[in-house]
């Protein structure tokens, strides 16, 4: 028998009866929507212009980047939860998000005068950002990791990261339609930071609560 087969096999035998990890991995992911939903009406909310702004590139890019960050962790993260599973085309769907990103951020540059690229960078959101986005990534972060629990990930460190994307994703896509600073290297800073708090946050539970 091959060491992968081997490992199938005995995680197999340690799950406990009950919901597949996959379909409480699923319910996990939808509470955790509507926990992130829940909490920005209650604490935030969309920006007046809201609607008006549709029509603008910079503000749906916003959108385009986080969910597409959230997808791919998602696609990703139903993959760690068997032990031993390759990876797959999901691990470079994760590019796609920096990617868009980049093309945001040259189209921006080209554009805009290079004396208001540090205004830009700057914003005037930055704190609410980094408060708001974890803030509202913790619970999503935290039913994952319970849903990766239920399964067996050979890699836990990196399962947690994994959540801790998939929660930032939600979370910002939320705080993107509250948030009135749209620019691309806006987001590439100060988004970046607050995602990247939830995934490192993620990878320091996971590699405890997941290991077995």
């Amino acid at each position: 028998m091959k060491t992968d087969d081997l490992i199938r096999a005995i995680a197999e035998d340690a799950t406990p009866p009950g919901l597949r990890p996959q379909v409480k991995l699923s319910l996990a992911l939808a509470g955790g929507i509507v926990v992130a939903a829940v909490l920005f009406m209650l604490l935030l909310g969309p920006r007046g212009n809201a609607l008006a702004s549709l029509d603008q590139l910079r503000f749906l890019l916003k959108f385009v980047v986080t969910l597409a960050l959230a997808v791919a962790a998602t696609g990703l993260v139903l993959r760690l939860i068997r032990p031993g599973a390759t990876l797959g085309v999901w691990r470079r769907a994760l590019l796609l998000a920096p990617g868009l990103l980049l093309i945001g951020i040259a189209v921006e540059l080209i554009a805009l005068p290079g004396s208001g690229w540090l205004t830009a960078l700057v914003g005037s959101n930055a704190r609410n950002c980094l408060t708001y986005i974890p803030l509202m990534g913790l619970a999503p972060l935290a039913l994952i990791l319970l849903a990766l629990r239920s399964g067996a990930p050979s890699r836990p460190a990196l399962a947690g990261a994994v959540a801790g994307l998939i929660a930032g994703g939600m979370s910002a896509s939320l705080y993107a339609a509250h948030c009135p600073d749209d620019s691309p290297l806006f987001v590439a800073t100060w988004y970046t930071l607050a995602i990247a708090l939830l995934a490192g946050l993620g990878a320091l539970i996971g590699r405890r609560l997941l290991r077995w």
